[in-house]
């Protein structure tokens, strides 16, 4: 069967190349199954491989058998990519659809709508291992289904985390995403104290109408009083960071060590009061976004007893036993339409996502931005 599907290559020429190729899609065998796929958010995890560092002003249609277009990337760039160059990737990290055909052990998901993770979802169609999907309630479209994966499961994943390590309670920046919604229902739902970092003050009120408790606005003057303040009463020192730039990891971890210090003052355990090594209450933050492309400032006013470092959610899946996986997926289907649902601002068609037009507005990342795609559309009706 052939299918057709967004690709995406960066040449040693500094050129950044998307394309819609056809592709040949093979018959789906044993525990396999053949996705028809029908939705597929654009998230900002794809956008990275999708555009990379590609200037869209730069744009250029090339004339050929299938749809191309051609971007101008910084040619001191070239040494990141050097693992991807002249390469062509399929993009899409995750997306909903029917299952059309399947092996021998997966015939029961015939007619399902499933949603699906593990790359290619940028596809009219996708064959993979039925492990890879979830199979959806009746009732439940593929548009609703279409980001099952990356969101929830990171913000369970998050969750998870807080309680493995043996936090009590969660520090989360860019809060009043889709992502950080769910976060808040979660948090709520599991009664652990979460403390929400936005940039307006907008997002204070979208927060607060789901019920958020501790929401703070980091443009504000009052930012670091508000955050002591906060980790004082949750005694937080687990933290979730989606900026991966300038200052707000030094903030955050500068927090944590005032107020545990002072935590630590009034107890009976606490020796003199000081130590040069800062307090004893190990913080932590994790770094899974990368909002803000500046480097990350680190100033060291919190002791010894802390890390920073990054977050996947894959590999910390792939770290879970089957069984607690299968409960987080079985969460994620449950709760689709309520704790779990997505919106999205727009639908377009495969041709529309290397359209400038739609390009400029798709790559705003953003609260209340997210685009999704229909593979099996051309284009949107104009």
């Amino acid at each position: 069967m052939k299918s057709r599907e967004i690709r995406s290559k960066i040449t040693d020429q500094a050129k950044l190349e998307l394309s819609i190729e056809k592709i040949e899609v093979k018959k789906p065998v044993g525990s396999e199954v053949l996705i028809k796929m029908q939705a597929s958010p654009i998230n900002p995890s794809d956008i990275g491989l999708l555009i990379a560092s590609a200037n869209p002003t730069t744009l250029k249609k090339i004339r050929g058998a299938y749809p191309k277009v051609a971007m101008d990337i910084d040619k001191s760039h070239l040494s990141f990519f050097a693992k991807r160059l002249n390469k062509s990737l399929a993009v899409g990290n995750e997306g909903a659809g029917k299952v059309v055909d399947a092996g021998k052990d997966s015939k029961h998901l015939i007619g399902k709508i499933v949603s699906v993770s593990g790359g290619s979802t940028f596809s009219q169609y996708k064959c993979t291992d039925s492990f890879n999907c979830i199979e959806m309630k009746k009732g439940i479209t593929s548009k609703k289904a279409s980001s099952a994966f990356i969101n929830p499961l990171t913000a369970l994943g998050m969750v998870e985390t807080c309680k493995i390590e043996g936090h009590g309670a969660i520090i989360h920046t860019a809060a009043a995403s889709s992502l950080g919604q769910m976060l808040v229902k979660i948090c709520n739902e599991d009664k652990i104290d979460l403390i929400n970092i936005v940039r307006r003050e907008n997002q204070v009120k979208l927060l607060e109408s789901i019920g958020a408790k501790y929401i703070l606005n980091s443009s504000s003057p009052d930012f670091m009083r508000d955050l002591i303040k906060a980790i004082l009463k949750t005694g937080a020192t687990i933290a979730f960071d989606a900026t991966g730039g300038g200052q707000l990891t030094d903030q955050i971890l500068t927090a944590m060590e005032f107020a545990t210090s002072a935590l630590e003052q009034d107890s009976p355990i606490s020796v003199q009061g000081y130590s040069p090594y800062g307090s004893s209450a190990y913080k932590q933050v994790y770094i899974y976004g990368g909002l803000d492309p500046s480097p990350i400032t680190l100033n060291k006013a919190y002791g010894m007893n802390w890390s920073a470092g990054g977050w996947l959610l894959f590999p910390f899946l792939t770290a879970l036993s089957q069984e607690r996986l299968e409960a987080l997926r079985e969460r994620v289907k449950k709760n689709i339409d309520t704790t779990f649902k997505s919106t999205y601002k727009k639908t377009i068609g495969l041709e529309d996502v290397l359209n400038p037009k739609y390009m400029k507005e798709y790559l705003k990342t953003g609260t209340g931005n997210k685009y999704l795609i229909n593979p099996q559309v051309k284009n949107i009706k104009k």
